[in-house]
């Protein structure tokens, strides 16, 4: 008799769901955050409504569509093919995107240890892609040891943000806090819009969640259950720990700072303990690199054996690592990093977090929308409908707002990148249609033997 596989409950769905988003994004956020004041801490309010709506509806996408491909699947579902690719290729640029701004926050943290790495903005960028070269090389191997240094070293950001987050607050001092407020005079409105793209940063993953369905219990009622309440601990998290960093190091030392979360260590402790903090954030965002990038080759790997990419990034070694595709995205990396260049390293991060942001939100925004489509697909009617559509346009709606928040060339950018996606596609869409007509062949000459 076959033995049950134990299966995850929603309490352990829920802690799976915060960690994922928890990693190396949240650790360069307060020095950016500080250039606009700290009332760009209601953005985080904004984010989180939104973030919650978006994760409910992929939950539900997931539930009800469970065909591989994520985000890509559930828009193929309302815009075919062509949907499919746009919204992969897209996804697939911003991570490539995610994972110069992931260096660029590590070298931030190793130059607390080698000020030199930041002296100027060329030996920044080198050493940017000095990191994105290392981690890709250190992949070659194969998956095993990558994933398991990737979830050990995830808790190098995890436990001094958590620490922040509950602890900070004994050497929070309201006048700082207060000094730190609104320093550039921007109204209510112009500071919950502040800083979108960079709290939506730290939530960038949520989609994620979905996948794990086929391990939970009760998927209907757990997946979303999890993926609001992951969200909600995280962005909890979120708000505490960049509130309480705001009123323990004074607003001009944070904004100048490319290691913010370990001076606040070296002022509330000492020294010593800033610099292990800084270590910390270093492994952690190395380890976070790592599995990215490796995650990075395997998406293209996917594409290539459906047809999407060309062959060459299916190409993998007897370990079973896509060297070829790695190499080919490290190079893609090292273009991303030089076109960033910026006079300090935090407005390079801010420059790539928009980036990003834009062309992660797009693929947010075609999977939601084709939620009508799935659910009717499913036959999903009445109050459940209902409740799932309404809650899905506030995600919508978020999403569209936060492609405003990212300012004019970001946006643009991330046209240049979808008018690239539709060159691959003219060349790419032959295979689909070729398939299409042949299955439609098949099945008329079928339904005529049937006839006769």
């Amino acid at each position: 008799m076959a033995v049950q596989q134990k299966k995850m409950n929603v309490v352990q769905l829920t802690f799976i769901v915060a960690v994922n988003m928890m990693g190396s994004g949240i650790i360069m956020l307060p020095t950016n955050m500080a250039k606009v004041g700290a009332i760009s801490l209601l953005s985080w309010i904004v984010t989180a409504l939104g973030s919650m709506a978006m994760a409910y509806g992929f939950a539900q996408a997931g539930i009800y569509n469970h065909r591989p491909g994520g985000l890509a699947a559930y828009a193929e579902d309302a815009y075919g093919k062509d949907g499919y690719f746009q919204t992969f290729f897209l996804y697939f640029v911003s991570l490539a995107i995610a994972n110069v701004a992931v260096a660029v926050s590590a070298l931030g943290y190793l130059a607390g240890f080698f000020p030199s790495l930041t002296a100027t903005p060329l030996a920044t960028c080198f050493g940017v892609i000095g990191l994105l070269w290392l981690t890709a090389i250190a992949n070659f191997g194969g998956p095993k040891i990558t994933g398991r240094i990737s979830s050990v070293t995830v808790w190098g950001v995890i436990l001094p943000v958590g620490f922040m987050a509950i602890f900070g607050w004994f050497w929070f001092k309201g006048t700082t806090f207060a000094e730190a407020w609104n320093p550039n005079g921007l109204s209510i409105v112009q500071g919950m819009g502040s800083s979108i793209s960079l709290t939506l940063w730290a939530f960038l993953g949520l989609e994620s969640a979905s996948q794990n369905a086929s391990a939970v219990e009760n998927p209907k009622r757990d997946v979303p259950i999890a993926c609001l309440f992951g969200t909600l601990g995280a962005g909890v998290i979120y708000v505490l720990s960049t509130t309480a960093i705001q009123g323990v190091v004074p607003n001009a030392e944070l904004q100048a700072s490319t290691g913010s979360f370990g001076m606040a260590f070296a002022q509330m402790f000492n020294p010593a303990v800033g610099s292990i903090v800084m270590g910390l954030a270093v492994l952690a965002c190395v380890g976070s690199l790592l599995g990215w990038q490796f995650t990075l080759g395997s998406v293209a790997k996917d594409a290539a054996d459906t047809g999407m990419f060309p062959r060459i990034f299916a190409k993998v070694t007897a370990n079973g690592a896509p060297i070829a595709g790695m190499v080919i995205m490290g190079v893609v990396q090292t273009l991303l990093a030089l076109m960033t260049i910026s006079p300090d390293l935090s407005s390079q991060f801010s420059a790539l977090v928009n980036l990003s942001v834009v062309t992660n939100v797009i693929p947010y925004i075609l999977a939601l929308t084709a939620l009508t489509v799935i659910l009717q697909s499913a036959g999903v009617v009445g109050g459940a409908y209902t409740r799932t559509i309404a809650i899905s346009v506030v995600g919508i709606v978020y999403s569209v707002y936060a492609l405003y928040a990212s300012g004019g060339q970001a946006v643009i950018g991330g046209m240049l990148v979808m008018g690239l996606g539709w060159l691959i596609w003219l060349f790419v869409a032959p295979k689909f249609v070729a398939t299409r007509r042949a299955t439609a062949q098949a099945a008329a000459f079928a339904q005529a033997g049937k006839g006769d």
